[in-house]
């Protein structure tokens, strides 16, 4: 395993992180708590070191929690989140900041997921959503510099709101945040336009999600790809858009002459190619999950000419219609 600085922190992470949502079995159907126990310890035996969980990952960071106390001397680093106390995804305009994150919801809720992981403190403690206008208003800086001074956190960071990389721009740039999570993938390559310089410019740490877009990027899904009742990706891969991925996989696959069952290792390899990313994290539900991706991080990049047929595969989606 390979691992990066996480910005300006002076915490080096795994490139490949693990990503707990899955094994919460809060939105995703068919997780058990004994394969994410499986495949949690199998990726600290290989070497990750970051696991990033939520408040409303369902089960996600009792779980989470148990793995890392258990294993105590592997100095694994945890990350989760403060939910929106408005319950409001994305943040839009016009929310006043203590109406999502006012100082005692902080708290509170940080208080709660520690009491759920048995930890004693997180590394990274994120807001779930954010909005550059909440910049200088409201009590939520405050907090969490007290957060941090009490030892309950480490570092703070906001998960920028799904393909809305723009909405955390002001905040890298006011030097008071240490990391972002964004949505990054070769159909979503917009937070290379200017939130991946910026970070790379003012020292952030850069958490990269959804680098498989939500299993799109693994060859997986085809028309006839269905998802069980109460399964999220339901919504996300609404009407005809499992045809279309199909489509633009096959294509992906066919540019840079690739067999098909090596299209999740080129868009990992992609993401991991942006010296400005410090972590990705992939959902690893399984044991068998785990150890292909994490047998990624082997120090091999795409090539210039790789790089530049990826970058010709954008896709530009409404994902609220």
């Amino acid at each position: 395993m390979r691992y990066r600085e996480l910005g300006r922190s002076g915490l080096r992470v795994s490139e490949i992180g693990y990503g707990a949502w899955g094994i919460g079995a809060s939105s995703w159907v068919g997780a058990t708590e004994d394969e994410s126990v499986r495949a949690l310890n199998r990726a600290v035996d290989l070497g990750v070191n970051f696991i990033d969980t939520a408040r409303g990952y369902g089960e996600s960071e009792r779980i989470v929690g148990r793995v890392v106390r258990e294993r105590a001397g592997d100095d694994i680093l945890v990350a989760t989140k403060v939910p929106p106390k408005n319950r409001t995804w994305p943040a839009p305009d016009g929310v006043d900041p203590d109406d999502a994150f006012p100082g005692d919801h902080i708290r509170t809720s940080l208080e709660t997921s520690l009491g759920a992981s048995g930890l004693d403190h997180f590394d990274v403690l994120q807001f779930h959503v954010w909005n550059d206008e909440w910049i200088g208003r409201g009590n939520w800086l405050e907090t969490v510099d007290a957060l941090k001074q009490e030892g309950k956190i480490r570092l703070f960071g906001v998960s920028v709101n799904d393909h809305q990389p723009g909405t955390a721009l002001a905040l890298v740039r006011s030097g008071v945040v240490d990391s972002v999570q964004v949505i990054y993938n070769v159909f979503d390559q917009s937070p290379a336009d200017a939130l991946l310089p910026a970070c790379e410019k003012h020292g952030v740490g850069v958490i990269v999600r959804v680098a498989l877009d939500e299993g799109g990027l693994t060859g997986r899904i085809t028309a006839g790809t269905t998802f069980p009742e109460g399964d999220w990706r339901n919504r996300y891969f609404r009407d005809d858009r499992p045809a279309q991925v199909e489509q633009r996989v096959a294509a992906i696959v066919a540019d840079l002459g690739i067999a098909p069952d090596e299209i999740a290792e080129n868009a990992l390899r992609f993401v991991l190619s942006s010296p400005a990313v410090s972590t990705v994290i992939p959902g690893m539900r399984s044991v068998r999950n785990v150890e292909r991706n994490t047998a990624l991080s082997d120090g091999r990049t795409l090539t210039a000419g790789q790089l530049a047929t990826l970058a010709g595969h954008r896709w530009q989606r409404d994902f609220y219609a």
